[in-house]
């Protein structure tokens, strides 16, 4: 490889966010390597990558010791499941990925001098008692509930992450992400744009938990690359949520993938599952003005696409 072109190495290279980063980071002309375990990714999302001179793929999980010869210029942690469905059913896994996972790759960070961003999540806020939620907001967490094994792996990997940076002047990203979707998302991941749309093409019923009245707030994955691309290049070392501030009620959501669809399923109500936020909307005003970023797709353009997209896998399926 080109001795000047800069080397990332990018966990969770499989899953939804990972592999479009892999996109991403091989157009900007680095040289990318992909790891994964394969517990959530699937390869049909790098497979496009393989012809390519400047991609190699590591089947590993990031839990055992972690190591790349040469240089490493850049290490992105996404590693991690990522819905309730997935880490609801690996619960340790969960925990591990967060903890051992991200000691490991700081380890490797601190050998190689790399730069090191995280993947954190507006799950770290919990089910909020400020809205919006800003960086300085702590959060309302359970650390003993069912969505603890996340947020709370999340939470160790922020404190652990700081912890390099302030005590071995690691330089460090801390990426907090909402709620993001687009083409690569798993039908039956669990969270609610890919089981709204499923169950519509399906003909099926929409599953609205609770009484819908719960807000979320959608990225498209463009938009969010984008944004942990510019956190990455920037010089703050403190986490920056990175999401889209277009609020939504779950109900009102549901509505709109019935309309999208062109379909004529009711809303059915089931019972809210224990700790699920009521309200979720990042407060942008540090990703503006330390990043100059903020989302460009709106929900109706991006919707169309990952509609059109779930369309092909169903039918390729």
């Amino acid at each position: 490889m080109d001795t000047s072109q800069k080397k990332v190495l990018i966990t969770g290279a499989a899953g939804f966010l990972g592999s479009h980063l892999c996109d991403r980071f091989i157009k900007e002309g680095c040289y990318v390597i992909g790891m994964d375990n394969l517990i959530t990714g699937s390869m049909k999302n790098i497979e496009h990558l393989f012809p390519k001179e400047n991609f190699e793929f590591y089947f590993h999980d990031v839990t055992k010791f972690v190591h790349i010869p040469g240089k490493l210029d850049y290490i992105l942690h996404f590693a991690s499941p990522a819905s309730p469905i997935d880490y609801l059913k690996i619960p340790i896994q969960t925990l591990k990925v967060g903890s051992l996972g991200t000691h490991n790759l700081l380890g490797l960070a601190k050998e190689k001098k790399s730069r090191f961003l995280i993947a954190s999540t507006s799950e770290i806020y919990g089910d909020p008692n400020i809205h919006p939620q800003s960086e300085e907001y702590w959060g309302n967490v359970n650390p003993i509930g069912p969505r603890g094994v996340y947020d709370e792996a999340k939470r160790f990997m922020e404190a652990i992450t700081m912890a390099y940076h302030t005590f071995h002047g690691l330089d460090t990203r801390i990426a907090r992400i909402f709620n993001t979707y687009g083409p690569r998302m798993r039908l039956n991941d669990g969270r609610a744009l890919p089981a709204f749309i499923g169950q519509a093409i399906r003909g099926e019923d929409i599953t609205v938990f609770g009484d819908g009245s719960q807000t979320r707030s959608f990225c498209y994955v463009d938009d969010q690359v984008e944004g942990i691309y510019r956190l990455l290049m920037c010089d703050y070392n403190l986490p920056i949520n990175i999401g889209n501030p277009d609020e939504i009620t779950i109900k009102e959501f549901a509505e709109e993938i019935i309309k999208l669809t062109g379909t004529n399923q009711k809303i059915v109500y089931k019972p809210l599952p224990t700790d699920d936020p009521q309200q979720r909307q990042p407060d942008i005003t540090k990703a503006r003005e330390i990043l100059g970023w903020e989302p460009k797709v709106s929900r109706a353009e991006g919707l169309k696409i990952t509609y059109e997209y779930f369309k092909n896998v169903i039918k390729n399926n």
